[in-house]
């Protein structure tokens, strides 16, 4: 399945596969996001499948939320990667 995204009220729901060759989608839905909304909410449940770039891609609009003093909520299950991603990434920070 390709990308959808789809927005009501700063919720922004994702569905189908988020990879490198749906990027340039992604990445021109979202840029700039956070110079017109404060506090946006993505929705990950429909996401099937994500890979590396994919879950670079959110984790570079995480850090543009911090940067600018935004708030970014990413909800649903989503996939088994994103989890993991975050995961390592989490045990890696208390490690050090």
């Amino acid at each position: 399945m390709d990308l959808q995204i789809t927005n009501y009220n700063n919720r922004f729901q994702i569905k189908g596969t988020l990879n490198k060759l749906n990027l340039k989608t992604f990445n021109a839905h979202f840029s700039n996001i956070f110079d017109k909304l404060d506090d946006i909410l993505l929705d990950i449940e429909s996401v099937e499948s994500i890979d590396r770039a994919g879950v670079m891609a959110l984790a570079r609009l995480h850090n543009e939320s911090i940067t600018k003093s935004k708030r970014l909520s990413i909800i649903g299950l989503g996939c088994k990667e994103l989890y993991d991603h975050f995961k390592t990434q989490e045990n890696t920070t208390v490690a050090a």
